[in-house]
């Protein structure tokens, strides 16, 4: 199962936009595996998934289609096998991963903590504290915390876009509620940006990804994976939690399909309004690359699955 689950790494683990994350991805092999038996060896887990990534050159301005599919893929994926899950973001991309959500299948009442952006609660959202409290009073109490596409600050303690923008002011600091808590931490991103590439040597980041010296997040979490694109994460995770437990694996399977990830990705394009984070434009291509790209990439994952039962 170990191969199995560093085939499906290795898949993710490809830089088909040639952002220069192969140093990084080097230095997290194996973090998949350990990921997925965090979750699978817990007793009783309950997985919380934070997204949310504003393009302020968005047409206009809006969350990003990387991160709400992979977020709504992972809590699907659990959901159906009985281990409770619940989403979390900011005010401002709250309608694209309501809308990702429900495209998913997930049903209205199904619990997406929504943090203002101040952190401090108004807004129409909770403040870090509240949301943190709430989690740790569950029952079971939130075990794992999941960031896929979530923006995080550097040293200087503002967060940035891969163009080297200051975006602190439209990402709000759900930096907080992963940090602190308790809980195992899930990084996952493919900039050098996202919450968890603290846990990557500040050098590397520096020399690796593009105007990483600015904006490099250096927030560290326990198991960070690095992708091509962040939602190939929200298919690995379950997919390497599949081959960990048999006894769920059909149920964390089900939804890890082509026509599942459509309509995810259609609902968050047209029904949540997210762009592409590439042209800020409402199209189904994440990154750059045609859902169909996605799609084989998905294929060829679930194909490593099936080969390992």
């Amino acid at each position: 199962m170990s191969d199995a689950i560093g085939s499906i790494e290795g898949l993710c683990g490809q830089d088909p936009g040639g952002r220069g994350i192969g140093p990084l991805v080097e230095l997290t092999q194996g973090n998949l595996r350990r990921a997925a038996q965090s979750i699978a060896e817990h007793r009783a887990p309950h997985v919380a998934i934070l997204t949310g990534f504003w393009i302020l050159h968005g047409k206009p301005p809006s969350p990003e289609n990387d991160g709400p599919p992979g977020a709504v893929h992972i809590a699907a994926a659990l959901r159906a096998a009985g281990i409770p899950t619940r989403l979390a973001t900011d005010t401002l991309s709250a309608y694209a991963v309501r809308a990702t959500a429900k495209g998913a299948g997930l049903p209205d009442d199904y619990p997406i903590d929504v943090v203002s952006m101040s952190g401090e609660g108004g807004e129409h959202g909770r403040s870090v504290d509240e949301v943190r409290a709430a989690w740790q009073a569950a029952s079971p109490p939130v075990s794992h915390v999941v960031s896929i596409e979530r923006a995080g600050p550097g040293p200087d303690g503002r967060t940035y876009n891969a163009r080297g923008f200051d975006i602190s002011a439209v990402n709000a600091p759900l930096h907080r509620l992963f940090a602190g808590g308790g809980w195992v931490k899930i990084g996952i991103g493919d900039g050098g940006n996202e919450l968890g590439m603290g846990s990557i040597p500040r050098k590397i980041l520096e020399q690796s990804i593009p105007n990483g010296a600015k904006v490099a997040c250096a927030v560290p979490c326990d198991h960070l994976l690095v992708a091509g694109v962040s939602n190939w994460g929200g298919y690995a995770l379950p997919a390497a939690l599949a081959l960990l437990r048999a006894d769920l694996r059909d149920a964390l399977t089900s939804r890890l399909n082509r026509d599942a990830d459509l309509a995810i990705l259609k609902a968050a394009v047209f029904e949540g309004h997210a762009v592409q984070g590439a042209t800020g434009t409402e199209v189904l291509s994440v990154d750059k690359l045609p859902w169909e790209f996605h799609a084989e990439l998905l294929d060829k994952i679930m194909a490593v699955v099936r080969g390992a039962r």
